[in-house]
């Protein structure tokens, strides 16, 4: 096997055994993106030559027992969102096309003292506002599975290169689904952990309160592993849960006898792909303890999700005026026109629309109507789940409604892109965990991903029910990305 096709745990047994060096793996990844990064398109910013240099020097350190971590020398991709300090962090957005960040993110931290080496930067919606990756200023990325698809969104670069073997991990973000749908359509694990438990300082913010880092990964033991490192209270997030450190591979067992999954039957209603609907039922034929039950408020939260998206996003990126930060107009005549003109050039369609949406919301005279309004829905959802939890352990749902479309056939309708988001975001407006896995493939080869969601804090338990699942079925071994046009 490939040394790209390995999973960052086989990799550090072979790096403990010293059967291959980091020098290899990290040529390997170069190699490899050299090769396939033309096709795919799920960088940014790629930092080559810096990881070879930077393997020579963490293999020296190792050799001279400078250096004794697990995970010495793997090398890792960066959702394009989070500041590494002295490269650019742009959100795929010609308004911070040129930012330099002076600092590191807390995650990119937490990578440094394992001393990972980052690849670099990946592909997204620009300011994490998407589902598809097309969004994107500069490239649309594509999925390695059918290059004519998309990999899905806003994290499409960290779920395409995974997918395609770019990389052996990555980071991204997760609003309403941005690590989940775009893991289900690029056939790898992506798992959104519960708000506050990783730290969001240095994460650029879309909606504040719903933003959350997580793993995108080829298996759940690295799901596992990854979250193991970036876990941990940080005071300059304020958000940040203060817990006792877990280590999360200690959770990896066969077995989920005695515990309950519910199954919310508005999930496989209208507007689910019925090759979906089926590939799911084949996964849930899989667990034993299972019942389905009613999650009344569910057909409620995507309309919930977008009137406080959006309305924090519009608070959010005021700050890009061309005054105080980004992109700044060389056309205007006065301090009125800079900000207009910034502004209109600096940011895309998308995030215009969705500035204007949050802008009308927070307006005089509606802010009750609707932003108030949707804040009383999100407890609602809260309570929902919470009732639901007292009965089950884990629910079980699709991640997204259907496979991969074709690149351009959602881009122009932005409610059918929005529908794309039904499944996954309820999770993030009742701040739980929430985990996609693949569950087999469609007619036309494309994946087809499950979701599992926990009470809040509940990772261990899903994690577990993913580890199960997967080591029954042993997607990987079956299926692989064809790159196929």
């Amino acid at each position: 096997m490939e040394i790209t096709e390995l999973t960052v745990h086989e990799l550090k047994e072979k790096l403990a055994k010293k059967e291959i060096t980091v020098q290899e793996v990290t040529k390997a990844y170069v190699d490899r993106i050299n090769d396939k990064e033309k096709d795919v398109g799920a960088f940014v910013t790629t930092l080559c030559d810096e990881a070879l240099e930077e393997a020579r020097s963490i293999q020296e350190k190792i050799n001279a027992g400078e250096i004794k971590g697990e995970l010495a020398g793997i090398p890792i991709g960066i959702k394009d969102n989070m500041c590494t300090k002295g490269i650019k962090t742009t959100c795929s957005s010609k308004m911070l096309e040129n930012f330099v960040s002076p600092y590191d993110a807390t995650v990119v931290e937490k990578l440094k003292e394992q001393h990972m080496i980052d690849l670099g930067k990946l592909n997204m919606d620009e300011f994490a506002m998407g589902a598809s990756t097309e969004y994107s200023a500069f490239h649309v990325t594509r999925n390695p599975w059918n290059l004519n698809t998309v990999p899905g969104g806003s994290s499409g670069g960290s779920a395409a290169a995974v997918a395609a073997n770019l990389v052996p991990w990555a980071l991204g973000s997760d609003t309403g689904g941005s690590i989940r749908q775009p893991a289900a359509f690029c056939g790898v694990v992506g798992l959104k952990p519960t708000y506050g438990l990783v730290s969001r300082y240095g994460l650029v913010a879309f909606a504040s309160s719903l933003d959350q880092i997580g793993p995108i990964t080829k298996d759940v033991e690295d799901a596992a592993m990854l979250l193991n490192v970036i876990t941990g209270h940080d005071e300059r997030d304020t958000t940040s849960e203060n817990r006792e450190k877990i280590d999360y591979t200690k959770c990896l067992k066969n077995d989920v006898k005695g515990l309950k999954i519910g199954v919310p039957k508005e999930f496989f209603g209208e507007g689910i792909n019925e090759e979906v609907k089926a590939k799911l039922k084949e996964a849930i034929e899989k667990y034993k303890e299972m019942e389905e039950f009613s999650l009344d408020i569910a057909q409620y939260a995507l309309a919930t999700y977008y009137i406080i998206a959006c309305a924090e996003a519009s608070s959010n990126l005021g700050r890009f005026d061309g005054i105080r930060y980004g992109y700044r107009t060389e056309n205007f005549t006065n301090l009125k026109e800079i900000y207009k003109n910034s502004r209109s050039e600096g940011f895309g369609d998308e995030v215009k629309r969705r500035i204007i949406l949050g802008t009308y919301v927070l307006s005089s005279g509606y802010y009750d109507a609707y932003y108030k309004k949707a804040q009383q829905v999100r407890t609602l959802v809260r309570k929902e789940f919470d009732k639901a939890f007292e009965k089950y352990d884990v629910l079980l749902t699709p991640t997204s409604p259907t496979v991969a479309f074709e690149i351009g056939t959602k881009s122009n309708d932005p409610l059918e892109m929005y529908l794309a988001d039904i499944c996954t975001v309820p999770v993030n407006i009742a701040g739980l965990p929430g985990i996609s896995i693949p569950c087999g493939v469609d007619s036309k080869g494309m994946p087809v991903g499950m979701q599992l969601i926990g009470k809040r804090f509940s990772e261990e338990t899903l994690l577990r029910f993913a580890y199960t699942y997967e080591q029954n079925t042993n997607f990987r071994e079956k299926y692989k990305p064809e790159f196929k046009k």
